[in-house]
């Protein structure tokens, strides 16, 4: 068990990265010396080729799967040429990953077939893309992704394209990709970025070094050995257990490209000097997985989206649902390949032959994960788990040995962390709650930036008075926490997890988040501790100890059930379901009901039916000007 809670605010924990780093030998005589003389290099190399050949002729879901990349090769014959479009005024994303799925289902197809058709037309697209003004280095993503669709064409499409060509887009490489990385230009912050842009960029320019190597041997070993000194930045986020800070959507978009780095270092120099054995690393598929609630949804804090579909698959089935996103599906399967854990893999992606199917713009790259892939065990996922690091976590779940009918559907993830974290919210303290296969207690989750950029909306400030924290998604008032004084919490307090038990030993599971670092000046000190005392029920303990300024503390939680106050608390309901609320202390306070629907701002995201239970209570209420706020959230039966 951690250190009890304690008055003052817990500090930050120091990042992994002080500990442990990436190998960095590179430079121009390591490079000639030890790069993979021949191609391909990229995530596809002789040795491996000849695994996924052979598997080719002898599995059945290899051959399953290679036909519906030869079936989306042909769509992609019959597309236009994409032009370069910024089309929210600021981003050119959706082309550059739109090339990062044709050149790589085109190249992966074309390497095994040599179908003359398929050579044109990677001719051609890299044509196109390499006759852009720019690759809008002024988001560098765009960038990024665009130098890995780019070399990848080049690579996997071999000699065998004119040698204009070749020339050209290596160029383009070279211009549009890697020369403007080392320019000073503001645009360049993301090479000591601590989140997914690092990844994103980094590993989109080691594609893009590895390919002209050749050609420009100083660049691109300049290249490789800065990202080898700075990707283990944003690496450092995933210690010491696995939590991905900015949540799970982007653990999908972030991860991947760590995946295809560490896959593309390891096919061109024989080692990916470390990365996938980094700290909390391998760990993160874990809490994807975890990171999925029995209805299917995320555990959605920060901007992650919606793991639901349209055709509503994996609802009420979390096993099923953890692979409802192609892109996570597809890194999922590179961690089955590294770890041999049956629990990452989902053969039905891989089988799945519908036009409609959901994609990932990694379904090249992950013909050679799949033939990588060698089961060697399951290891099932914990109850219980706890994710420690600048973003903590706790999950609790039900499971087969909770005795009680549905205890399966239980399910509470919370959390601590900062707001001034990439894509952070105020959100300390809070937590999302499901029981009977309704999620009672919601996270407002992820918004579309594009509208309030071009509001001119300041979202990407995270300053104590940005206009970030006054969208109900991303300020405290949002979110099932505590507020005091109806004031914004401190955006750059950090709220640590300081107690945690499993009930491994017989007792009830228990965690307490610090909280007293976002109420900086609001209170003296404050903690939650949220204790699961049995397969339907979840008790929420605050202890609070206010200055004598502290006016109000209020106990939030979202929701779009239907609320019925009643005396001590409230009766929920959804769905056919019930869930009560009753309020242990203080004594003498009730519930009242906030609608947000419609919200309270014009920018303000839409959530059908959505409302904020508040239970306000008087700081001179608090017995001896400290106290404990407690409520139990119970369900019938």
């Amino acid at each position: 068990m951690l250190a009890a809670a304690c008055s003052s605010p817990a500090p930050e924990p120091e990042s992994t990265h002080a500990a442990y780093s990436l190998d960095n030998p590179m430079n121009v005589e390591y490079l000639e010396t030890h790069l993979e003389k021949q191609g391909p290099r990229l995530v596809l190399n002789s040795e491996r080729e000849n695994v996924l050949r052979s598997k080719l002729e002898t599995d059945p879901l290899v051959q399953a799967y290679y036909a519906t990349l030869k079936s989306d090769a042909e769509r992609i014959l019959q597309e236009p040429f994409l032009e370069r479009e910024i089309y929210d005024g600021t981003r050119m994303l959706a082309i550059s990953q739109q090339m990062v799925s044709r050149l790589g289902t085109l190249g992966m197809v074309y390497h095994l077939e040599k179908d003359p058709r398929l050579l044109e037309r990677i001719d051609q697209e890299l044509i196109t893309v390499s006759n852009y003004e720019d690759w809008n280095p002024s988001h560098y993503l765009d960038t990024g992704e665009m130098s890995l669709a780019v070399s990848l064409g080049l690579d996997w499409a071999g000699e065998d394209l004119p040698a204009s060509t070749v020339e050209l887009a290596q160029t383009a490489l070279i211009e549009k990709g890697l020369r403007p990385s080392f320019s000073g230009e503001s645009y360049t912050w993301w090479i000591d970025a601590i989140h997914n842009w690092n990844q994103v960029v980094h590993g989109g320019l080691v594609a893009a070094a590895i390919t002209v190597a050749e050609r420009e041997p100083e660049l691109a070993a300049n290249t490789l050995s800065r990202a080898l000194d700075k990707m283990g930045l944003a690496l450092a986020e995933y210690g010491p257990d696995g939590v991905y800070p900015e949540g799970a959507t982007y653990w999908d978009y972030g991860t991947m490209y760590s995946v295809i780095t560490s896959s593309m270092l390891s096919s061109a120099f024989g080692t990916d000097f470390g990365l996938a054995e980094f700290p909390g690393f391998l760990e993160s598929a874990d809490f994807r997985l975890l990171a999925v609630a029995p209805t299917s949804e995320f555990f959605n804090f920060f901007d992650t989206g919606s793991n639901v579909r349209g055709d509503n698959r994996g609802v009420g089935d979390h096993t099923v649902a953890w692979f409802n996103r192609g892109v996570g599906t597809v890194n999922l399967a590179w961690f089955a390949a590294h770890t041999g854990n049956s629990l990452y893999f989902d053969p039905s992606y891989f089988e799945d032959s519908r036009e409609n199917r959901r994609r990932s713009r990694f379904d090249g790259p992950a013909m050679v994960w799949l033939t990588q892939y060698e089961p060697v065990g399951y290891r099932p996922l914990p109850l219980v788990w706890k994710g420690d690091g600048v973003n903590p976590l706790v999950i609790f779940r039900g499971g087969d040995n909770d005795p009680e009918k549905n205890s399966e559907q239980f399910y509470l993830g919370a959390k601590g962390g900062r707001a001034s974290i990439n894509h952070g919210n105020m959100d300390a303290g809070s937590f999302v709650f499901e029981l009977d296969g309704v999620r009672w207690s919601v996270d407002p989750g992820n918004q579309s930036y594009a509208p309030l950029e071009q509001a001119g909306f300041n979202l990407w400030s995270s300053a104590q008075d940005s206009e970030r924290w006054l969208l109900l998604t991303k300020g405290n008032h949002g979110h099932s926490t505590l507020t005091v004084n109806d004031a914004l919490h401190r955006a750059g307090g950090y709220s640590a997890l300081t107690d945690f038990n499993d009930g491994a030993s017989g007792e009830h599971p228990e965690a307490t988040f610090g909280l007293t670092g976002i109420f900086e000046g609001q209170l003296q000190s404050a903690s939650r501790r949220f204790v699961k005392e049995g397969s339907r029920s979840l008790l929420i303990e605050d202890k609070i100890q206010p200055f004598g300024s502290t006016e109000t503390l209020t106990w939030q939680m979202m929701t779009t059930a239907s609320v019925e106050p009643a005396e001590g608390g409230a009766v929920l309901k959804q769905d056919g379901k019930v869930l009560n609320l009753d309020i242990l202390s203080p004594a003498g306070v009730s519930v009242s009901v906030i609608p947000l629907d419609p919200p309270p701002m014009e920018l303000d995201k839409h959530i059908e039916g959505l409302k904020r239970i508040e239970i306000r209570v008087p700081a001179a209420q608090l017995e001896g000007r400290e106290g404990t706020i407690s409520v139990r959230l119970s369900g019938n039966g």
